[in-house]
């Protein structure tokens, strides 16, 4: 995905009116406030605003003044204010209000387009297209490229560097969503959430013989071992919560860094072996491609939930169909997949057994705190880049 920094401008009207007697017209009205703006929205997230502008609009003849600024500031701090005629400029109607522009570069673009889309950026905001002389070799004015994410692997430093253009990136924005939408599919898979939604929602309640029903059982967390692959701020964040639910943590480092204080490093067969819950919430590197396969999956319990919150193609997904299909797990949530959005060769595609296979479109990271944290990250660099 290619995102455009999004500048448009929009307008706010007050709830303020002010009794009078029109200048104009002779009738009476009321003042009714209005502001506009400019504002830069990413991800369709309002960001910051600038280049206000506060006005007023008689109600009987719809005469136009444009609102001195301090004035307006305070009637939209919620002050109780009274406008006085030295406060106000009669416009010429024309001039008034605000058009509402939609940037053409918005929405989802391939490295093929982003040439063209880029070429009179000042600023680029992507998330995975690839930059590089091919997606940004005519924009001229570039200054700054903005990564909605973590990982800049799909960053051309070297030609940035060359031109002279500055990039960043953002961390630790999406930990709490993350981890929260790795307890949600634990919790949909383990306590079989769906099987008895359904068992409900078909009627098989109504009218039943007993209070309860005890056709799928399940455990608790209290006392079993929760296997992590990927230690860092998520995986961590993960632990916590594990730990508070009474479980085991242990932990593998794919790529052999040392052992972290106050957690159980273990290898990865170990973990494998001997886990109830396996996470992964790795980033995608030499170390993790195609970690987990079919023999990763024959080494863990029959009874053991995987779930895969760091990068798709660190799970071979023929592998795990052939797994889930041969009761080597119990079950498996993803939030990644090898290539998103879905193909439909996907050999995960025809798997409709929702009790033992729940999907997500990579939106753990998505929560609206997650992705306000993520914005304002980034317009905060902006900002500064750029003085404002």
């Amino acid at each position: 995905m290619f995102f455009m920094m999004g500048i448009t401008d929009g307008r706010k009207d007050f709830d303020f009116h002010q009794q009078i007697i029109c200048d104009i017209c002779g009738k009476y009205g009321r003042f009714q406030v209005s502001m506009t703006y400019t504002v830069l929205s990413l991800f369709f997230i309002p960001c910051f605003k600038w280049n206000k502008h506060y006005y007023v609009q008689t109600s009987c003849c719809n005469t136009v003044y444009e609102l001195d600024a301090e004035v307006g500031k305070r009637i939209a701090a919620g002050e109780d204010v009274e406008i006085l005629p030295q406060h106000l400029r009669r416009m010429n109607q024309q001039g008034y209000g605000y058009s509402m522009k939609r940037c053409r570069n918005c929405g989802f673009s391939t490295t093929e387009e982003a040439r063209e889309r880029t070429k009179d950026a000042d600023v680029v905001i992507v998330n995975k297209v690839q930059i590089n002389e091919t997606s940004i070799g005519e924009a001229e004015h570039l200054k700054l490229v903005c990564v909605t994410a973590t990982g800049t692997n799909n960053l051309d430093k070297d030609y940035l560097d060359k031109r002279g253009i500055v990039w960043r990136n953002v961390a630790g924005y999406s930990t709490e969503s993350v981890a929260q939408h790795t307890f949600a599919m634990l919790f949909y898979l383990l306590e079989h959430l769906k099987y008895y939604d359904d068992y409900v929602k078909k009627d098989h309640y109504t009218n039943d013989t007993v209070f309860t029903h005890f056709e799928k059982t399940f455990y608790g967390l209290n006392g079993k071992t929760w296997g992590i692959i990927g230690l860092g701020n998520i995986g961590r964040r993960v632990a916590s919560i594990a730990e508070a639910f009474g479980a085991r943590v242990i932990y593998s480092s794919p790529s052999g860094a040392a052992p972290q204080e106050g957690f159980h490093q273990v290898s990865l067969d170990t973990l494998l072996e001997t886990s109830d819950i396996v996470s992964v919430h790795a980033p995608l590197n030499e170390h993790t491609k195609n970690l987990i396969d079919l023999s990763s999956f024959r080494k863990m319990k029959k009874s053991a939930i995987f779930l895969n919150l760091g990068r798709g193609p660190i799970v071979v997904e023929k592998d795990l169909r052939s797994a889930l299909e041969t009761n080597e797990i119990l079950a498996a949530g993803l939030d990644v997949l090898s290539e998103e959005p879905m193909r439909t060769d996907n050999p995960l595609r025809g798997f409709t057994d929702s009790n033992r296979l729940l999907i997500t479109p990579h939106i753990a990271w998505a929560s609206i705190e997650a992705r306000t944290k993520l914005m304002n990250i980034i317009a905060g660099q902006i900002k500064e880049f750029f003085g404002l």
